[in-house]
């Protein structure tokens, strides 16, 4: 389970350190893709190969289906942690995201997200700032 926001940059050879506390569900090797928001996903295998089993379940004939799949097949990459638990992103899935140096890395339960700095930074104070509760009521919490 992946909970959390943590800090981190991603140095000159494009190099992430994974957070300690993931490190363990995602030895054995994991998958980044673009995100919805300019972001990148991060997914253990496991949870990659169901998420690959749903989209690959979308009959080919649907244009939707089949710019779904370009998105997130196209822009994947699976990779094994080094010894210190770094990844080294691509250069255009770092480009795609904006990242820059400082990373953002969010646990979304099932997988994680990494922003640039500077792009979560207005997302989080959206999140932060709007009490609006009725915008959550189609969530059934």
């Amino acid at each position: 389970m992946f909970l959390g926001e943590y800090q981190h940059t991603i140095d000159d050879k494009g190099r992430l350190t994974i957070p300690a506390k993931f490190r363990g569900e995602l030895a054995a090797g994991l998958v980044v893709t673009r995100g919805f928001d300019r972001n990148l996903m991060i997914y253990p295998l496991n949870g990659w190969e169901e998420l690959a089993e749903k989209i690959a379940q979308r009959p080919l004939s649907d244009p939707s289906a089949r710019t779904f799949r370009r998105r997130v097949f196209s822009g994947a990459i699976d990779l094994l942690p080094d010894r210190q638990g770094r990844i080294l992103l691509p250069q255009n899935l770092r480009e795609f995201a904006h990242l820059n140096g400082n990373a953002v890395i969010i646990g979304m339960f099932n997988y994680l997200e990494i922003w640039g700095a500077d792009t979560w930074e207005p997302v989080r104070n959206d999140i932060e700032s709007n009490d609006n509760l009725e915008r959550w009521d189609d969530l059934g919490i």
